[in-house]
């Protein structure tokens, strides 16, 4: 069974054709970093057009790429939601028109339990259930997984998003946008010269709270005027300590309290080197197992969404072709 994966919910428009014998057979994204780069954050209307702009060429590609034809497809997996409306809507639009035309069914994803089901694109796999680490810029959250659409929210982000607090303070940094890819790396040169918050990070619960860990950056930021490469690196080093010390100390308070022993790490934030060092260290000292997708899959990325079309098509599918998107959709509504 050959599925084709779309994913267009905000500023990459990535496509991926996953074979149900062989795996993940290839996969293209166009990626709108230096687009919105110019207005610091992304822009809805641009992305939507971006999407428009690039969608069937990614497409063209991807064939040529896996000597493969659309009519070797037997499924269209997009995503629904959330996101942006009007990029939701490019790929929706072209999914169903698509499968319409190859009288194939389609399969509507929720963007979140692509990344959910992201590690499954590696030879190393997890087996349900299993507690789901999910960080990005507008997500972070520890997801209790039993199975495949079984999900409890256990621990939410109460304000900013990790992958958020991470570009706004590369920003104060003056990093540009987006920044956390940048301030990870300049924090390699930095040491423990500073401190800050760990924000809830002795909580009974398993939120979490970024927004005050922006505002102390902020603040220091100001504090050590003018700003010279060691004080950046060490400020970005303090950050970094503070939200993976906060993110890796909740996860195993969760694993404890669940009484599971896997861990899935998702999102742009699971991309994170010291991230993954710090749970490598935890898992090898508490024995449990920890996944991860490769690094080009911690990103929105079409292959994960490939994946889950193939996960939800054993559930169900449909070929009426009518469609609406979920700018806002919550995983445990799915």
């Amino acid at each position: 069974m050959l599925i084709l994966g779309i994913e267009s919910s905000c500023d990459e428009t990535g496509l991926a054709l996953y074979d149900s014998e062989s795996g993940l057979i290839g996969h293209v994204l166009n990626s709108q970093v230096d687009l919105h780069r110019l207005y610091g954050g992304v822009v809805p209307e641009l992305a939507s057009r971006d999407h428009i702009r690039f969608i069937l060429p990614l497409l063209d590609e991807l064939f040529k790429k896996t000597n493969k034809d659309v009519t070797d497809l037997n499924a269209i997996a997009y995503t629904k939601g959330p996101g942006l409306s009007g990029a939701l809507l490019v790929g929706a639009s072209v999914s169903e028109s698509l499968a319409m035309s190859l009288d194939i069914p389609t399969i509507p994803i929720h963007h979140l339990e692509g990344h959910l089901l992201s590690p499954f694109l590696e030879n190393n796999q997890p087996e349900f259930p299993f507690l789901a680490l999910l960080v990005s810029g507008g997500h972070s959250q520890l997801i209790h997984v039993r199975e495949l659409g079984d999900y409890e929210i256990i621990g939410d982000t109460l304000d900013d998003a990790a992958g958020e607090a991470f570009d706004k303070s590369a920003q104060l940094l003056g990093l540009g946008y987006p920044g956390g890819a940048a301030l990870s790396k300049l924090a390699t040169s930095g040491s423990s010269f500073y401190s800050l918050p760990k924000p809830l990070i002795s909580s009974d619960d398993l939120n979490f709270s970024f927004s005050g860990l922006k505002t102390a950056v902020l603040n220091l930021v100001k504090k050590e005027q003018p700003l010279d490469d060691i004080k950046k690196a060490n400020i970005a080093y303090a950050f970094q300590e503070s939200i993976t010390d906060v993110l890796t100390t909740k996860c195993l308070k969760a694993l404890k309290e669940k009484n599971l022993s896997c861990l899935v790490v998702s999102g742009g934030v699971g991309a994170n080197r010291q991230l993954r060092d710090k749970l490598k260290s935890l898992a090898e000292e508490h024995s449990f197992q920890l996944f991860f997708p490769s690094l080009e899959f911690c990103t929105d990325n079409g292959a994960m969404i490939a994946i889950a079309g193939f996960f939800r098509h054993q559930l169900s599918h449909n070929k009426n072709y009518e469609f609406s998107v979920k700018p806002k959709w919550r995983l445990t509504e799915i």
